[in-house]
């Protein structure tokens, strides 16, 4: 559904668009670099940041995305009900 509402893909086509690869593929959308919630991100937002930094200053390692220069690191929390997006780029 984040897929979705930031515009990746249409409304509905959500599932479609990440099982046909487009979320693996890092020219296109690098989706959950660190692991996701399923991995690195189950603590918290926090990760999500953190990993975004990485990926802007190439600091990644194996998990960088070529020439990243702009990330966008959002949570929600179904628990809370809080969302949080935030952007970071390299200057």
């Amino acid at each position: 559904m984040q897929l979705e509402d930031l515009g990746y893909c249409a409304k509905g086509e959500g599932g479609a668009f990440a099982e046909g690869g487009a979320a693996r593929d890092r020219r296109r959308a690098a989706v959950n670099t660190h692991g996701g919630l399923l991995s690195f991100g189950s603590s918290g937002g926090i990760n999500h940041a953190i990993e975004a930094i990485r990926q802007v200053r190439h600091e990644g390692g194996a998990r960088q995305v070529k020439d990243a220069e702009v990330a966008l690191a959002t949570n929600v929390s179904a628990v809370a009900s809080n969302h949080s997006i935030a952007i970071f780029g390299r200057d």
